[in-house]
């Protein structure tokens, strides 16, 4: 290679400048020649701290191209030290070490002119080559530049899994996207051994990005496990994380194998503006199995707390309805209204609406006659109020209602004033279920206008009578009462069998319905297929027993509702940091719970009775009462009288004729005593034991 111009003229002049810095010292001392050279190597010293300043790309190569001038400065000073030329001609080695140095600096210095110079030895680059789409997955001897710039990625990475590439074709939009076909470089061989990491390295991935898929039989092309789709998509995956589309991110956090639904895909998402609530549907993959909704998890993925009661699922089948509400549904209040309460020509009103928006719908009858009832609630649950929306239905229908309760209340004492007939306590209740039972009996014989005796039909004409409805008001309590309790148990039981053909309803009020209450499980079964059970803020460590005792399948048990409806109120940390306590929360959530009208149970809240106004207005202007010959029947049985009296002489069995007690006779009222009857409970529990033993023993 020849010696650039400029280097040879740099050199020269090294060459002619060292006599001058080792002959100026020494022959003209204090000459202009010593200023210039001073001046020179000054310059270099400022080189130096600019360079050094700069502290960017080429900063030693600068400082480098300035240490000539600034050696040749120090030989100027130490000539002019030296007495005479030095020892040993020092001043004259030192200028001639001087321009040594120049000619092995000199080829570094100019390394520092980077944005001057060519790239001499650089080789000219290729232009990249444009991927060329193409839309068929078939072997090609003339493949694309795209395939073949993929093969020599794959063959550089050592052709992972002994495969190579058949074909690769580029995702339009995506600058680093695309699609192999591979297949075993063995014929009849399978692809083993293939990982997503050895496809990442290959193409300088992450490993998440890569993508496996079954490659089917086509025409001209085999398949099989031999060949291998794979989709290596950094840009799309990018794009999912930052800007899905709903589809991908109800997958991603709902519909994934770890998700709230998995299984589940994505089909449309709509807004109500107007009731402020957004409906997702989504549909099982399979489109067979009934989904397995996580509700926790579900309210996390979509942007709500549990505890807020925004989200409810609804599923049919294999379709699944998510609904996402701004505020809780169950925090709202829906007023009772006649026209909500006043049945259709199916007996069918409104009760209350659903998480979802729609009626929920009681009924005064079914195919199988009268209705029976089951309201379940703790204290405070709204027991009462849902009682009373049953009872203003009922009397709307025209029906005779008669209500009685183990203990007095204001709220069902001003109910009492719209029924026939209203008590509070025990002996009020046995005596309203001895009529009942009577009444089937009496209406059994009732001859209808056709002159033939029918069970009851709301829709056949002619009937002789009305339906009645019986509210019973803290059943258990008074169920285990120990002078009656055993009787009122197992008169419920025949009037729940019996009764809906003979247009009798029996209502039901308790806060529990569990066997080891008392609460029999042939009464739960009729009670439960002849009504509409509801369940109004069951405790969460009661609720799965609870619905198993209704008939409640393992997988259609709901999860517990929030302890409140209301939003946490922002600004907790500013308290916390204040000192300030935390506001009291709203745990009214009273009327809220679940009712069971299909095999699964649906989240409501029911309508709301106002008692501090005037509830009238709920209630027809006539008080339905029993047809006179029912009337006269019952006194002919010495049941139709005043049943708050005390029990009379006779009522409850004959009278002891000594002081001995009978071991066929319990304990009443006044020292009277009656057959002891039959209990028809199974005994589960060590109380009901004790009881019975009591019983057994007349202690």
């Amino acid at each position: 290679m020849s010696t650039p111009r400029s280097v040879a003229l740099e050199r020269l002049a090294y060459t002619l400048a060292a006599p001058v810095l080792a002959v100026a010292p020494n022959v003209y001392p204090g000459s202009h020649v010593d200023a210039v050279v001073q001046l020179a190597g000054a310059a270099g010293v400022g080189g130096w701290v600019l360079a050094y300043r700069d502290g960017g790309q080429g900063s030693g190569r600068k400082i480098l191209r300035w240490s000539p001038l600034v050696l040749a400065a120090a030989v100027d000073v130490a000539a002019k030290s030296t007495p005479g030329w030095g020892p040993w001609w020092l001043d004259g080695l030192l200028a001639a070490g001087w321009a040594a140095a120049g000619w092995a600096v000199l080829p570094f210095s100019r390394h520092a002119r980077t944005r001057h110079r060519p790239a001499l030895a650089a080789p000219a680059l290729e232009p990249a080559a444009q991927p060329v789409p193409e839309t068929e997955w078939t072997p090609s001897d003339g493949a694309s530049p795209f395939t073949r710039q993929v093969r020599q990625l794959w063959e550089r990475a050592g052709n992972p899994g002994r495969t190579i590439v058949v074909k690769a074709v580029p995702h339009a939009g995506m600058p680093h996207d695309l699609s192999m076909l591979l297949r075993a470089s063995e014929e009849g061989r399978p692809i083993t051994g293939l990982t997503d990491a050895a496809v990442a390295a290959a193409f300088g991935v992450d490993a998440p990005v890569v993508h496996f898929a079954d490659v089917q039989r086509q025409a001209g092309r085999e398949g099989g496990p031999g060949w291998l789709e794979v989709h290596i998509t950094p840009n799309a995956e990018q794009r999912r994380r930052t800007a899905p589309t709903p589809e991908e991110k109800w997958q991603d956090t709902v519909g994934g194998e770890r998700g709230a639904i998995p299984g589940s895909v994505f089909v449309k998402k709509t807004r109500d503006h107007e009731r402020k609530v957004t409906f997702t549907i989504a549909r099982m993959e399979d489109g067979t199995r009934e989904p397995r909704v996580n509700v926790s998890a579900l309210c996390t993925a979509m942007g709500a707390a549990y505890d807020d009661g925004r989200v409810f699922v609804t599923t049919a089948g294999p379709d699944i309805l998510v609904s996402v509400w701004d505020a809780s549904p169950l925090a709202t209040v829906h007023p009772a209204t006649r026209d909500l309460l006043t049945p259709d020509q199916d007996g069918r009103w409104v009760s209350g609406y659903l998480t979802n928006g729609q009626p929920a719908r009681q009924r005064v009858y079914t195919d199988r006659g009268a209705a029976h009832g089951l309201f379940v609630a703790p204290s405070g649950g709204g027991k009462t109020q849902l009682m009373g929306l049953h009872i203003a239905a009922d009397a709307l229908f025209g029906a005779v209602v008669m209500l009685a309760t183990e203990a007095p209340d204001g709220k069902t004492a001003a109910l009492g004033k719209h029924t026939a007939r209203y008590g509070v306590g025990a002996l009020y209740m046995v005596r309203l279920l001895r009529v009942l039972a009577a009444l089937m009996e009496i209406r059994g014989t009732m001859v209808w206008a056709d002159g033939q005796v029918h069970e009851w039909d709301p829709a056949l004409p002619g009937c002789p009578y009305r339906m009645l409805s019986a509210y019973l008001d803290e059943f258990l309590s008074a169920a285990r009462n120990g002078d009656y309790g055993a009787e009122v148990m197992d008169l419920a039981e025949q009037v729940s069998v019996k009764g809906r053909k003979y247009g009798v309803g029996l209502k039901v009020a308790g806060q529990s319905i569990y066997v080891q209450d008392g609460f029999t499980q042939l009464l739960c079964e009729n009670l439960r297929e002849n009504c509409i059970p509801i369940l109004l803020k069951v405790a969460p460590k009661k609720i799965t027993d609870m619905f198993k005792a209704l008939g409640t399948t393992a997988e259609y048990i709901p999860e517990p509702l929030p302890r409140s409806f209301s939003p946490e109120e922002a600004g907790r940390i500013e308290r916390i940091m204040a000192g300030e306590p935390e506001p009291p929360s709203d745990s009214n959530t009273g009327g809220a719970g679940w009712i069971i009208e299909g095999k699964k149970p649906e989240v409501l809240r029911t309508l709301y009775m106002d008692f501090k106004a005037d509830i009238a207005l709920l209630f027809p202007d006539t008080v339905q009462h029993l047809t006179d010959h029912e009337i006269r029947e019952l006194e002919a049985r010495g049941l139709w009288f005043d049943w708050t009296e005390p029990p009379r002489p006779g009522e409850f069995g004959p009278e002891p004729k000594d002081e001995a007690e009978d071991e066929d006779t319990v304990p009443h009222h006044r020292g009277r005593r009656a057959p002891a009857p039959r209990r028809r409970d199974t005994v589960t529990t060590a109380r009901q034991a004790l009881e019975t033993i009591k019983h057994l023993t007349n202690t």
